[in-house]
């Protein structure tokens, strides 16, 4: 892979600290989450799973700014969070990308849009079209790529910003079985390349025990009478390239499955 001398402060993994989080919705009878805390390391790479309505995706988009507290306190690098920030880059299910932008102006749009120079943007695009491996396609619309390759794109545009923090809503959801085991593997990858703190929500245990250093277990929600809340945290002691077939590999598997699964019959 080619080496890419970028002038942009590196990249500083960021602390995550949640503490008594609660947050009730207007017009809701109760909280949607409470009682949530949480302390995530720089560079940590922690899955949040749980069965539907159990708060999952309000705390990302909490982290992500885009919702505010209700009740306790929420910081990214010990600075607590406001609203949306640059230091936090999001990604969703559904890619988000710019349909009008290439590929390669899609990478460059928050560089561009942080003023960056010329030279810096496009070191900075050529850098990550080459980490995810799309160069070849840097002149292609979004429509004219795969899902697959569209969410690559997705991701490269939110590392081109440098965050300190990487939030991900279920974003291999919508791809078919062979893509989601191929783009589960390039995250890994990445996230040994960038040591980037990443907060990953999904449905699926197998997933989150692949990827993960530890698993975070939500519970409760509307659905089931009581708010969201955090089960358990279970650690994942298994080395860096995870074999899903493998007993150490299914008995995580199985006693997530477990948790999630304790007093109530939800699919995950």
């Amino acid at each position: 892979m080619k080496i890419y001398s970028t002038r942009r402060r590196p990249n500083r993994p960021a602390r995550i600290v949640i503490d008594g989080l609660g947050k009730r919705f207007p017009g809701a009878p109760g909280f949607a989450v409470d009682g949530v805390g949480l302390d995530i390391a720089a560079g940590e790479f922690v899955c949040v799973v749980g069965a539907s309505g159990c708060g999952k995706s309000t705390l990302l988009r909490i982290l992500a700014g885009f919702e505010t507290t209700t009740t306790g306190t929420v910081s990214v690098g010990d600075e607590p969070i406001s609203g949306p920030g640059p230091e936090r880059g999001v990604v969703f299910q559904d890619y988000g990308l710019f349909p009008w932008l290439t590929v390669a102006e899609n990478i460059g749009y928050g560089p561009k849009q942080a003023r960056m120079t010329r030279p810096d943007i496009a070191e900075i695009t050529d850098r990550w079209l080459d980490t995810v491996g799309l160069t070849r396609v840097r002149q292609s619309f979004p429509h004219q790529l795969s899902g697959g390759m569209q969410q690559r794109v997705a991701i490269a545009r939110v590392l081109a910003n440098s965050p300190a923090v990487l939030l991900m809503d279920e974003p291999f959801g919508a791809l078919d079985a062979l893509t989601r085991t191929d783009m589960q593997a390039e995250l890994k990858r990445i996230h040994r390349e960038t040591a980037v703190t990443v907060v990953f929500v999904t449905h699926g245990i197998d997933e989150a025990v692949y990827l993960a250093d530890r698993v975070v277990v939500m519970a409760g929600g509307a659905a089931h009478g009581n708010p969201g809340h955090v089960r358990d945290i279970v650690e994942i002691d298994l080395p860096g390239e995870r074999d899903s077939t493998t007993p150490e590999f299914n008995a995580y598997k199985r006693r997530i499955d477990a948790l999630v699964h304790q007093g109530n019959h939800a699919a995950v």
